[in-house]
């Protein structure tokens, strides 16, 4: 019997295309509701069901067959099950069904899924989270679009005007020991260096920063992660990378339409500068993982003052190795107590 059919027997809720942006209850199932443990995590291709636009798995994503997308499913949730977080957003996972299969897999049901499919039907992959405190409202979308380059842009980018909106992303609402916070969460256009991605992810970021600023004006704190795919050029990774992009300055506040009228930080900023770096890439094409061109850190958790006084620790996950052919993902998890 072939494998995808024997899957489909013993998992048949596996659809590539589920979401479940609902919230169901009003839980809080923390062990200490004092303290919360959030998690960043690209997962890099989580995807049990296949995906034909992509081909994936298969020869469009680093599992070329269901046996190896359950290794790497494997290998994900024994990390999520190390870390133990309250709350973990993931990045590009397939859909609803891969955080149940996870759910299932760490034997935690003090969990709940929740992820609205986004827009990006070429890849299939969007941004969906497990929680063990229920959101206030379901999560939610903006179809809003931005226009680029945007004004003052120096990424370069001199083709064709056009306008993007931000395909991988949600918004909900959390009551935390009384406070008010946005959740947001986006995984950016990839390329750091390439003009007119840059020029894509500015106009991202311009979407991103309306919403950040009305919460803001409603008083809400607010939390901004993912995989934005951009350098912070404030806060500098292990490998001083500097962005060509104002992504990171607009969503921070610094430039953009908003500018000067909110400030996010960057909590990174508190790890010592060799721990920055959340993502490898084989730069050189060699396989040889200690080039620190290989390292950098792309992904990121942006929060108002307010939050960034409660925080007690944070840090990047780094306790397993990356190099051609691995199982674990090609990101590591961004860690805040």
């Amino acid at each position: 019997m072939r494998w995808e059919l024997l899957f489909a027997l013993v998992c048949p809720f596996v659809n590539a295309y589920s979401e479940c942006p609902n919230v169901l209850s009003f839980d809080d199932r923390r062990n200490d509701t004092n303290t919360l443990r959030f998690v960043q995590y690209n997962v890099e291709w989580l995807f049990m069901d296949y995906y034909e636009p992509s081909d994936c798995p298969g020869n469009g994503c680093p599992w070329v067959n269901q046996s190896e997308a359950e290794i790497h499913m494997n290998k994900v949730s024994e990390v999520i099950k190390e870390l133990n977080p309250d709350i973990i957003n993931f990045c590009e996972i397939e859909s609803c069904d891969e955080l149940h299969i996870i759910q299932d897999k760490i034997n935690d049901k003090t969990y709940m899924p929740y992820l609205k499919q986004g827009t990006d039907t070429s890849t299939g992959q969007n941004v969906g989270m497990l929680t063990r405190i229920d959101p206030l409202i379901d999560l939610y979308r903006t179809e809003e679009r931005y226009d680029y380059p945007i004004t003052g842009s120096k990424c370069g980018y001199t083709g064709t005007p056009g306008t993007t909106g931000v395909s991988k992303h949600y918004i909900t609402e959390f009551k935390l020991n009384g406070i008010h916070i946005v959740f947001i969460s986006a995984h950016l256009l990839a390329i750091p260096t390439d003009p007119k991605r840059c020029a894509e992810r500015e106009a991202q970021a311009s979407v991103l920063q309306k919403i950040i600023y009305d919460y803001i004006y409603k008083e809400f704190e607010v939390i901004m992660f993912g995989d934005f795919n951009d350098f912070d050029k404030e806060v500098f990774d292990v490998n001083n990378n500097i962005p060509i992009s104002n992504v990171l300055d607009i969503l921070k506040g610094y430039e953009g339409e908003y500018k000067g009228q909110y400030t996010l930080y960057n909590l990174a900023e508190t790890m010592g500068q060799n721990e920055r770096y959340s993502d490898w890439w084989d730069s050189d094409n060699n396989c040889n993982t200690y080039s620190q061109d290989d390292y950098s850190m792309i992904d990121h958790i942006l929060v108002t003052n307010n939050l960034r006084e409660k925080v007690s620790d944070v840090f990047i996950y780094h306790n397993y190795d990356e190099y051609c052919g691995k199982y674990d993902s090609d990101h590591y998890p961004v860690v805040i107590d």
